[in-house]
């Protein structure tokens, strides 16, 4: 039994406000017909993305973070729904499987207290069980045929992207990953800062580019680490491209599109790196949001472009009074990964 709660022609409908002379993506988004076989039907859709929601902050709180990152599904889901289908972008390329029912877990996650040793250690327990679930889950979508498009959550579920992806193809894959941090640490028992590091370590990720880290929050270990493997984990710093200059946004996309290229690739966003965006771990001096929608553009046309992961957002940090624009922001990355696939004007 799959641990998913289906998205279903109920959900579209509660979910999309139609309005008279226009035509909505949740009128022509494609679901899971209630009685059918989960992946197989995933198969034989028309759909070409397949959109998966993972609400959790466990990950997160594990990590000793500010809980959050649960709520950016919901908000992602509202706003996708309500894009308007066009020539632009059709609906009908989309296809919304549904969440992962963490529920239970995350009950149990609010009753524990990762400044203890036994809290921490419980929380890096439930953190093992999603990556279980959702290195399955993507493994057979991509066996599928379809592209994953991924809603977190924290940033522990790179790890079950790349495994699940890694297996589907058969040979370790490549990730990129847009990040104020390398989420590179120890392997001292799952979090949302070692996603890649264990997927590394186990073998499944090979090339590691990581693009805009932020010198002031990289420890001397996990550089250490990145020198020690510096033929497979390459990286540039948002200081080298956005305040010394020593670097240039399109140069390194080309240096870092050559690096991870000969490979599936998982596209990697963690809001974390968008200046002023609600997030697990907000930034006053990050990447603007055009900069973000051109990376996942231009990684996204690539062929070997093989998931698009977008992590820690947390709409409840945001404005007070307009929690939608997370989901409003991740809308748009969304649409641009799909659009970069496939651009008919």
């Amino acid at each position: 039994m799959e641990n998913i709660i289906r998205f279903t022609q109920a959900d579209l409908t509660k979910y999309t406000s139609q309005r008279s002379g226009e035509i909505k993506f949740g009128e022509r988004i494609l679901t899971l017909t209630n009685d059918a076989t989960l992946f197989d039907d995933i198969e034989t859709s028309e759909a070409e993305f397949v959109l998966f929601g993972i609400p959790e902050d466990i990950g997160v709180r594990a990590d000793y973070g500010r809980p959050g990152t649960a709520l950016a599904w919901e908000q992602a889901v509202k706003s996708i729904v309500n894009l308007q289908h066009n020539k632009f972008c059709k609906g009908g390329r989309l296809l919304i499987l549904g969440q992962l029912d963490v529920a239970a877990a995350q009950k149990e996650a609010e009753t524990l207290d990762a400044g203890t040793k036994e809290g921490r250690k419980q929380l890096m327990l439930l953190v093992e069980k999603i990556d279980k679930d959702v290195s399955h889950i993507i493994c057979q979508i991509v066996k599928s045929g379809k592209i994953p498009v991924v809603i977190g959550g924290g940033h522990n579920n790179a790890y079950g992207n790349i495994k699940g992806t890694a297996l589907a193809k058969g040979k370790p894959v490549n990730a990129i990953n847009f990040d104020a941090h390398a989420d590179f640490r120890m392997l001292e028992g799952r979090h949302s800062s070692n996603g890649f590091s264990y997927a590394f370590e186990e073998g499944f990720l090979k090339h590691y580019f990581i693009f805009g880290l932020h010198e002031n929050y990289v420890s001397k270990g996990v550089m250490e680490s990145i020198k020690k493997y510096a033929e497979r984990i390459r990286y540039n710093t948002y200081e080298q491209i956005a305040i010394r200059k020593e670097k240039g946004f399109a140069e390194e996309k080309e240096k870092a599109l050559e690096f991870i290229r000969e490979e599936p690739f998982g596209l990697e966003i963690d809001l974390d790196a968008i200046l002023n965006t609600a997030s697990s771990a907000m930034t006053p001096s990050g990447f603007s949001v055009e900069k973000a929608r051109q990376f996942v553009h231009y990684f996204g046309k690539n062929n070997n472009a093989a998931y698009l992961h977008i992590c820690e957002g947390a709409p409840n940090f945001g404005y007070e009074n307009n929690p939608q624009l997370t989901g409003m922001l991740i809308a748009c990355l969304v649409t641009d990964f799909i659009k970069s696939k496939e651009i008919k004007l």
